[in-house]
């Protein structure tokens, strides 16, 4: 359970309606199983012991002691195994039927969770044979036992106390105050619901979007156990449709009809994390009594899918989502044009990707303005490292756009520059990059005051969170539309747009764009080819977007980043040079903090920012030191085995 990963199942398992003794030795099978899985808390359906289709039968006092009798040897199975287990059953008490989720750990039975909504519509009859349980937890006897008995009980974990799981029943799902909603404000971080949803068409996707949706909201995890096809089929059917959710995200989801047990770890340090973030995820007042219980420490083994690019959206979505950042990169541009009176934009191109994209962005702002494209000036400025390949992409992607091209070199000015300050042409020092880059953005906020315009960054998320801008160079202008958009994405925006545009000549010259290697072409070049590749120098920026992701997003710390990094990328980087690259991550991204405290106004895309008037408010002089040790250790850790 180290970095907070808890491994969790639904489990759908053989069933014969009314036959206790089967049910209770196809459950006991199935703990057994989820034992040796390392699984820590594993849930079955509602009314698991006896099957939940047995109508009437449930005024059976034979069927009810036999329940009970089922629990008991249920329990005591248990004591041989590791974890936290859910079961459901009909439980009497006081000559009313409540249906229940049993709670048992290690030999114990820990509480009885009831169900608070009944059905009583369509097909459900609930109301017939059960009663709602009671409002408030109270104590009832069970085998002579005092035990919990009510909704919302909270089970924490002895040793990792952050670990506390409530369980709700089928319908409690549905209704418009869950008693899960009430649960997470008393500290449960994991939800588990034990379920008998029919399946009827298009119910599949609703309950889908309704427990993904559930645990987003309440900001938990959630565990949905459903009851499978070997229900009785009288009148409905079931599918045992499993599914784990966090915050949102399915994890694992079984395929309808299927009788299997789905797994997956449920990160409850990332859930807190999104918690400490939500000021409006409010704590219920007063001390809630939580119920201990205990499972073994150990290493949990990843199962879930780690993506390696965590900004880029699945290929069904890809193109909604790429439309939609352009168009909140271009509406954002449109207001700031409109606000100040611009009839003019001035964006500097290299015919790398980047100034492509915002040149892409500042033609669809004019366009939703109405306003002739000539007025935005593409400036292209050649100096030492230009090679003829990105200077003709630029040329030829002003001219296809319609937009007014302006030529104008700098390496003359660099070079008097150079001569004023008593620099060498040949020493090829940070000096000699920047200059370049400070010169450049002179001439573009010269050419905006010539035009009456503004000018449009060009800079990307990537590179602002590795500080790989020169101040008051690249790094500033008068708004910058890619401030918000990382370097894994910009890639897929221009690919989208040169798929979408409909002029064949403009998408042979973006894809040309889109195939060539990301550089600030600052030396240079050597045999006409680019020798200043900034991958080569920073690290990778699939990994860089990675590292920023998990840091920013949710607050990793370096060692699980690590962790997850290796599984992500495994058999596309060696371990080595993940840890490398992130070490290089961290140090940039503490030391280069005072270049994203004065950054221009730019539109936010996605989740993840660093504008120091929204996102990230952080020193600039923010050691990293603690960082660093963690990732150091990490290291340490995976090497001493």
């Amino acid at each position: 359970m180290r970095h907070g990963f808890v491994k969790v199942a639904a489990v759908t398992p053989r069933l014969r309606v009314a036959d206790v003794p089967y049910n209770t030795q196809e459950i006991c099978k199935k703990m057994e199983e989820a034992s040796r899985l390392g699984i820590k808390i594993t849930v079955f359906p509602e009314l698991s012991v006896t099957g939940y289709t047995c109508g009437d039968l449930f005024a059976q006092d034979l069927l009810l002691q036999a329940a009970k009798e089922g629990l008991k040897e249920i329990a005591k199975a248990s004591g041989e195994m590791d974890g936290l287990f859910f079961v459901g059953l009909p439980l009497e008490q006081e000559g009313k039927l409540y249906n229940v989720a049993a709670a048992v750990n290690r030999g114990r039975i820990l509480g009885f969770t009831t169900k608070s909504f009944l059905p009583n519509y369509g097909e459900f009859y609930e109301m017939r044979q059960f009663t709602e349980g009671p409002k408030e937890p109270e104590e009832i006897l069970f085998a002579g036992e005092r035990l919990p008995f009510g909704p919302q009980l909270i089970f924490e974990e002895e040793t990792m106390k952050e670990l506390r799981v409530s369980a709700e029943l089928c319908e409690d799902l549905w209704s418009v105050e869950s008693p899960g909603a009430k649960a997470v404000q008393k500290g449960a971080v994991i939800l588990v619901n034990l379920s008998a949803s029919n399946e009827l068409l298009g119910k599949a996707e609703y309950r889908r979007n309704l427990v993904r949706m559930h645990a987003s909201r309440l900001v938990c995890g959630y565990v949905y156990a459903n009851a499978g096809e070997e229900e009785s089929s009288t009148d409905v059917v079931f599918s045992g449709h499993n599914m784990i959710a966090e915050n949102g995200a399915i994890l694992k989801e079984s395929p309808v009809f299927t009788q299997e047990i789905t797994v997956s770890e449920i990160d409850v340090k990332r859930i807190l994390g999104e918690r400490r973030k939500n000021t409006t995820f409010h704590r219920r007042e007063g001390v809630t009594d939580r119920i201990p219980f205990s499972v073994g420490w150990e290493e949990t083994k990843l199962s879930r899918f780690i993506s390696p690019t965590p900004f880029i959206p699945e290929e069904a979505t890809r193109g909604k989502v790429c439309e939609e950042i352009l168009t909140i990169q271009a509406k954002g541009l449109q207001k700031r044009l409109a606000h100040c009176g611009g009839k003019s934009t001035v964006v500097g191109i290299s015919g790398g990707l980047d100034s492509t994209l915002a040149l892409l962005v500042t033609v669809k702002a004019f366009d939703y303005l109405g306003q002739d494209r000539s007025g935005i000036t593409a400036v292209t400025m050649p100096c030492f490292g230009t090679t003829d390949r990105t200077y003709q992409n630029a040329c030829r992607m002003a001219k296809g756009l319609g937009v007014t091209l302006r030529e104008i070199p700098i390496k003359e000015a660099v070079l008097q520059h150079f001569a004023d300050i008593g620099h060498s042409r040949n020493d090829h020092s940070v000096t000699y990059e920047n200059a370049q880059a400070r010169e450049r953005t002179q001439v573009l906020m010269d050419v905006a005051n010539q035009t009456g315009g503004i000018v449009v960054g060009t800079g990307d998320l990537s590179e602002l969170v590795l500080g790989w801008a020169t101040y008051n160079g690249d790094h500033m202008s008068m708004y910058a539309v890619n401030s918000s958009v990382p370097k894994t994405m910009v890639r897929y925006l221009v690919e989208h747009y040169a798929g979408t545009c409909g002029d064949a000549n403009l998408q042979a010259i973006l894809e040309d764009v889109l195939d060539t290697p990301v550089s600030p072409e600052l030396l240079p070049p050597k045999e006409g080819e680019i020798s200043q590749k900034t991958e080569d120098l920073v690290g990778p920026y699939e990994l860089h977007d990675f590292f920023m992701y998990y840091t920013l997003r949710f607050g990793y710390e370096p060692g699980k980043i690590l962790r997850l990094a290796r599984q992500a990328f495994a058999g596309i980087y060696e371990e080595e040079v993940i840890y490398r690259w992130e070490t290089v991550f961290f140090r940039r991204f503490f030391g280069q903090q005072f270049k994203r405290s004065c950054l221009p106004d730019g539109p936010k895309v996605g989740t993840v920012a660093v504008s120091p008037r929204g996102d990230l408010r952080m020193p600039s002089d923010a050691g990293s030191t603690v960082w660093l040790k963690d990732l150091e250790e990490e290291w340490g850790r995976l090497h001493s085995k």
